[in-house]
């Protein structure tokens, strides 16, 4: 096989004004369609042909339109939202219920908050109905979202609140009390809503507003380039930075997400297993989603748990499915003779490169093939194995329709170059066009599908007193793909401790000071550090040694 060394960049398709182009796309996607065996790769690119208008409105333009198709009854009765706990609670909400509450909830941040366009609201909630009613209520006012995974420490929402100068914040029980004790240092919020029973002091309730807010709303116009989300994302140096996204960016970008590589039309029931704070759950449970008209599926599932997800898979009806790999590797490790997926015809994943033998055992166990996708925060999907696609084991697909994913040799600094975004991935592509994962090309870890800055658990690290200093890298793992390792210089009074009880004093300090995701699996403890002739660390040199042990 013929391959190409690559640093994956993508051109950057230009946004063309038509007018009315939405309702078009949505007299496409509210018919069934049949993806026939002749269905090529080709077709798709000729068949996929963006248009984006000035002014756009995801709410406006696709969520009351499903509505009006609705009430027109030419959709499948499916809702727009089936939400279940797994302890017989259950929400069904059709595209006019869904309007009618989020209209409510839109009422409650322009009225009772006072908010504004393009105001910034944070959005920490784990998955709850009120999560998509705030979504789409912000995408109704204006305001721009800014959602956050419930793992975060007070450390790392002071820094969200502080950067985006956040005006609201909502969120739960759980995550108030982390609020409270930063909420003086951030002069821009004036405002906190609490979704909960009962009602917390300095805090709106969310429930008593909703209940008596109008649900007379009228959506604002926005154009096509105003923001509508943010979301932080790690980098090689520096706390999480904010990456912008537009109203179209998301709202129309992800078309060929939904139609082509989750395959999903307004019959589906489609569930994705994301955490509420990543950038994969806008992707696939609201806008790939929506889109298309079909059904979005969620399990409250506090903890993920591979037997919860079989018995879920078995009861309900779904049809499309969609995990990271680290959660189909623990699939497989099950014996699956005693579960019936009757409904299940098309499976993605995302996040990280997926094993070969993952795929292989996973549809020898379900007959299903497991459709494989490539992006990022900063963009939509930028490669797939599309439906009707030949998938090769181990290899991302190819581009994305709409995109010009290029051989890019030279090494660059640059995240734009010319019409080129440079994602800082790199890989192989072969004599039929696949791309191959290999690796990034910075020090950023993808550990089961988090990403995770070394600098965040480095400065972690330091301000614990038996660490002279640290370099965080990557680490193989079989079931998470990669983990944190941390090679750490103790100093003179903790070297001569327990190796063991040091490490776990140190493992429990950083999910403390951060993130608890982020906190080190693996610790060695070393006399001094690579670095280079400057006195910069080597991180590359220990992250080659940790992968050649494999």
């Amino acid at each position: 096989m013929a391959l190409a060394a690559v640093h994956f960049s993508l051109k950057i398709p230009s946004a063309v004004s038509l007018r009315a182009p939405l309702r078009r796309c949505l007299r496409l996607c509210s018919r069934s369609y049949t993806v026939h065996a002749s269905f090529s790769y080709e077709a798709m690119q000729q068949q996929y042909r963006p248009e984006v208008p000035e002014y756009f409105n995801f709410a406006r333009d696709v969520l009351d339109r499903w509505t009006e198709v609705e009430k027109e009854g030419k959709k499948p009765k499916n809702p727009a939202l089936w939400w279940v706990d797994g302890a017989g609670g259950e929400v069904r909400w059709s595209f006019e219920e869904l309007g009618v509450l989020s209209r409510k909830v839109a009422n409650v941040l322009s009225d009772a908050c006072g908010l504004q366009r393009q105001d910034r609201v944070i959005l920490i909630l784990p998955r709850v109905p009120e999560w998509w009613l705030v979504n789409v209520a912000c995408m109704r006012t204006g305001t721009v979202l800014i959602p956050g995974t419930q793992q975060l420490t007070a450390k790392d929402i002071l820094h969200r609140l502080q950067k985006s100068k956040a005006k609201c914040i909502i969120t739960d029980d759980s995550v108030a009390p982390a609020v409270d004790s930063v909420g003086a240092e951030c002069q821009s919020l004036k405002f906190k809503l609490l979704v909960s029973e009962g009602h917390r002091e300095g805090w709106l309730s969310f429930k008593d507003l909703l209940k008596n807010a109008s649900s007379d709303h009228h959506c604002v116009t926005t154009k096509c380039q105003d923001p509508m989300a943010i979301y932080f994302t790690s980098g090689t140096t520096g706390s999480p930075k904010m990456t912008e996204h537009s109203h179209s960016s998301y709202g129309i970008g992800l078309t060929a997400s939904g139609r082509y590589w989750l395959d999903l039309t307004s019959s589906d029931i489609f569930w994705n297993t994301s955490d509420t704070g990543w950038a994969k759950s806008a992707w696939s449970s609201i806008f790939s989603s929506w889109i298309q008209g079909a059904c979005v599926f969620v399990h409250k599932m506090p903890h993920f748990d591979p037997s919860i997800v079989f018995e879920t898979l078995s009861r309900f009806p779904i049809t499309v499915f969609c995990s990271p790999p680290t959660a189909y590797r623990m699939f497989v490790q099950h014996e699956l003779s005693s579960y019936t997926f009757r409904s299940l015809r098309h499976c993605v994943s995302a996040g990280e490169p997926i094993n070969p033998e993952v795929m292989q055992e996973w549809k020898a166990q379900t007959g299903l093939d497991i459709h494989e996708g490539y992006g990022q925060t900063e963009t939509v999907l930028i490669c797939g194995n599309f439906k009707g696609m030949k998938i090769k084991p181990g290899s991302m697909g190819k581009p994305s329709p709409g995109y010009d994913v290029k051989d890019d040799p030279e090494k660059t600094e640059a995240t734009i170059r010319g019409d080129f975004y440079v994602t800082g991935d790199r890989g192989i592509m072969d004599e039929e066009g696949y791309f191959w994962f290999v690796g990034r090309a910075d020090d950023v870890i993808n550990s089961a599908g988090y990403r995770i800055g070394p600098f965040e658990v480095e400065s972690a690290l330091v301000e614990h007193p038996a660490v002279v200093e640290s370099a965080v890298v990557s680490s193989p793992d079989p079931i998470r793909g990669e983990v944190v390792k941390a090679f750490v210089v103790l100093t003179p009074d903790y070297a001569s401790r327990d190796p063991d009880k040091v490490m776990k004093e140190l493992q429990d300090h950083v999910k403390k000071v951060t993130a608890p995701y982020k906190y080190p699996r693996k610790m060695e403890f070393v006399q001094q550090l690579p670095k280079t002739i400057s006195g910069k660390i080597r991180r590359n040199e220990l992250r080659q040694k940790e992968w050649r042990k494999d």
